[in-house]
């Protein structure tokens, strides 16, 4: 079953009026159905934010952001978690020597060398160490 197809399944069970539209109230039961509580005005709230026609209701595509969306902040906290264990205690980047630390305590023996060749590809502005955002290119490789 294709993604887009799931998600409007999931979409019209919480369109308990048929409508075609999720509103605030919908999304709440929905979040209710799975344990979890949102305020009303937390609705109001997230119904705005991802609302783009600014009817006060989510269209499936609306929806379909909202999913996908909450898939890639995860991924995010995901990789930030994983920088902080490579970058040097209160550094904002990876260094070779910072990566060659990790490497030996996951028991991979590199050289400095060995890492600076491995950063080497990902370092767009070429000042020798990752950034966040090399980072991520990096591990999307």
């Amino acid at each position: 079953m294709e993604k887009f197809e799931q998600y409007g399944r999931v979409f019209n069970h919480f369109d308990s009026d048929g409508d075609g539209r999720i509103s605030p109230k919908e999304l709440r039961q929905c979040v209710a159905s799975i344990g979890g509580d949102m305020a009303a005005a937390e609705a109001e709230a997230a119904v705005a934010v991802a609302d783009s026609d600014g009817d006060g209701l989510l269209s499936l595509d609306d929806f379909v952001r909202i999913v996908e969306g909450a898939g890639e902040e995860e991924k995010q906290s995901d990789l930030k978690a994983a920088f902080k264990l490579y970058a040097p205690e209160g550094s904002s980047c990876i260094t070779a020597e910072s990566l060659k630390k990790m490497l030996n305590r996951l028991g991979q023996r590199r050289s400095v060398h060995d890492c600076k060749n491995m950063i080497a590809p990902f370092d767009l502005n070429g000042d020798g160490v990752l950034n966040f955002d090399e980072f991520k290119i990096m591990m999307s490789c």
